[in-house]
């Protein structure tokens, strides 16, 4: 089973907590399901106030060294992804096909997560990239086969994705010692 140090893992919930209430705010979406979206939003955001408490309360081992190399990594890493989502939401939208820039920003987000995995020795980072750039392709079909706009698909289906690894890293660290017996 792998373990991530539980400062990292509040981190992760935090993160990916607050970007996940961001993916649920993307759907202009009819009732229920915007209620649901709503209460999706906030228990995501309460997520993330649950990992900021962990990371906060969580010191780094006094053995471990920070990396620098591996910190400059994650800073390129993360900003290429923004250049990359930005710079090509703007195109989309230049070219008048902005409803596609959620697909876009997905699939760049998705991607991100590829190179993060070494840099963050997470190997489940990798499942998460991979399912993100399937929600991008599903939005980007759904909105070409039909009249379902590739936001909503892409909204929810981020959110969704973001918010459960982040309940994920937080229940890895959170959950009680298993012992062997009874």
């Amino acid at each position: 089973m792998l373990t991530i140090p539980r400062r990292q893992a509040g981190l992760t919930a935090l993160y990916l907590g607050i970007f996940a209430t961001i993916w649920f705010s993307v759907p202009a979406a009819h009732q229920p399901l915007r209620a649901l979206l709503m209460v999706a939003s906030v228990a995501s955001l309460a997520t993330a106030a649950v990992g900021g408490v962990v990371a906060a309360r969580s010191r780094p081992a006094a053995e471990a060294v920070r990396d620098r190399a591996a910190d400059r990594r994650y800073v390129l890493i993360v900003l290429a992804e923004f250049a990359a989502a930005g710079v090509g939401a703007a195109l989309l939208a230049a070219a008048g096909l902005a409803e596609y820039a959620p697909v876009l920003v997905c699939g760049v987000v998705g991607l991100h997560f590829l190179p993060l995995t070494p840099v963050l020795k997470d190997p489940r980072l990798r499942l998460l990239g991979g399912a993100m750039c399937l929600v991008a392709l599903a939005g980007l079909v759904t909105a070409l086969a039909s009249a379902v706009p590739a936001g909503l698909v892409v909204g929810v289906g981020a959110g969704l994705l973001l918010w459960a690894y982040a309940l994920l890293a937080l229940v890895t660290v959170l959950r009680p010692p298993q012992h062997g017996g009874r």
